[in-house]
């Protein structure tokens, strides 16, 4: 089954990480560790939430609003879809991403998507 795993932290979350020496190669090391053991599928991480358009439509009519869509303390900072036998299994490969010391890591089942016909 795969799974979404959501990367959210705060500003403060990701101070608390630079200070105590977690690099971007801490994430590719979790990144190639989920490759080697067949879960990884793919993952990106995302620029800043001061370049995002929120996209909303009324009435027909298209609105734009820069930056995330709602206020909140933490942000989605990036996501790794993977492959596991089971939502105790993504849980623990979550719990091995360096942002879920100082932020956290959603869990999310993705849907199963009917073949085209």
């Amino acid at each position: 089954m795969k799974y979404l795993l959501l990367v959210y932290q705060s500003e403060e979350d990701r101070r608390l990480e630079a200070e105590q020496g977690t690099t971007m190669q801490d994430y590719l090391d979790y990144a190639n560790s989920i490759f080697k053991n067949g879960n990884y599928v793919t993952g990106e991480a995302l620029e800043p939430t001061s370049s995002a358009t929120t996209v909303r439509v009324r009435k027909g009519k298209t609105l734009t609003t820069d930056g995330p869509f709602a206020e909140t303390k933490e942000q989605l900072g990036g996501f790794a879809l993977i492959e596991a036998k089971d939502l105790d299994e993504a849980i623990r490969i979550a719990a091995g991403c360096p942002a879920s010391r100082y932020g956290s890591v959603e869990v999310r089942p993705i849907l199963p998507t009917p073949p085209p016909e």
